[in-house]
């Protein structure tokens, strides 16, 4: 791995703090990224625990293989696989959201809208299409979709336009800058300090590797895996990521009842919401990153 692209990890005490509540219990690191959630819990987890993470990301697989510990293994699959380790098999599951500082600083990466490089945005650049290769033949009305709904983009429509000419003109797009260069033609308005191509960029990711979709298959394989008082915690870092874990939780939170039986039990609640935590004014100084971080804990309950 290229040393020069170093990570912060966003709220790493905060996080292992929430999580470990029996040290020499199985835990999981369900998004490895370049290991600082998984080398603190290693830290501190007693002489039996054990800890498995996940990633997709080669880079991480590789920097993994530096971790020596027995008492970890790394598994080089998207988090949506949680529930290949067994019903009520973990006391914990820590999910950190979002691409790592590497992806988005190394140009090769293609995340970049400040960096020229290649337009590729997939977290393993070994499978699956590259965001160049889907704008190179999906329809104008598919574009403006993803970049609506993914990007929550006000100007998809202008945006999904651009791209489609540019094609019929001069060929496809092949790379970050001239994807950020037909954005900024085509937003007319920003927010100060933003760049016109962040929603777009953003969008594309999250659609070319089904971000949301996974989110949402590995919060219910999480909820399987869990013990009763295991513990889940997950950073997210957009609107889109932190709705879908807030509804999530809230909806395990509660008391089911059957309409349709209406002197039947409730079912019973599956999670309690435990903490809504936030980067202090210190991380997010030392780690501009970190300023849209939010860590949601729940705990499984007994049913």
């Amino acid at each position: 791995m290229d040393t020069r692209w170093q990570h912060t990890t966003v709220l790493l005490n905060e996080a292992v703090q929430a999580l470990l509540t029996k040290p020499d219990g199985i835990y999981v690191d369900a998004t490895f990224g370049r290991g600082g959630h998984s080398r603190l819990l290693l830290s501190r987890l007693g002489p039996h625990g054990r800890l498995v993470a996940f990633d997709k990301d080669p880079e991480a697989i590789e920097e993994a293989a530096r971790i020596t510990d027995p008492r970890f293994s790394i598994r080089h699959q998207g988090f949506r696989a949680l529930g290949e380790l067994g019903p009520a098999s973990c006391s914990g599951v820590l999910m950190d959201l979002g691409v790592s500082s590497p992806q988005i600083d190394n140009p090769a990466r293609g995340f970049s809208f400040r960096n020229d490089g290649p337009l590729d945005m997939r977290m393993d650049p070994t499978r699956g299409e590259s965001v160049a290769e889907w704008l190179a033949t999906a329809e104008q009305g598919q574009i403006a979709e993803v970049i609506r709904d993914y990007g929550e983009e006000r100007f998809a429509g202008q945006i999904a336009k651009a791209v489609v000419a540019r094609r019929q003109e001069r060929g496809p797009l092949a790379t970050t800058a001239e994807l950020a260069q037909l954005v900024a033609g085509a937003v007319k308005t920003r927010e100060p300090g933003q760049d016109p191509a962040t929603r777009t960029f953003q969008a594309l990711r999250i659609f070319i590797n089904a971000e949301l979709e996974e989110l949402q298959e590995a919060l219910g394989a999480a909820l399987d895996i869990l013990q009763p008082g295991g513990r889940l915690a997950v950073i997210s870092f957009h609107s889109l990521e932190d709705r879908i874990v807030k509804q999530f939780i809230a909806s395990h939170s509660r008391e089911v009842v059957d309409r349709r039986v209406p002197f039947a039990a409730p079912k019973p609640m599956k999670l309690r919401a435990l903490d809504r935590i936030k980067p202090g004014a210190a991380e997010v100084a030392a780690n501009p990153r970190a300023r849209s971080a939010i860590l949601r804990v729940a705990e499984r309950t007994e049913a």
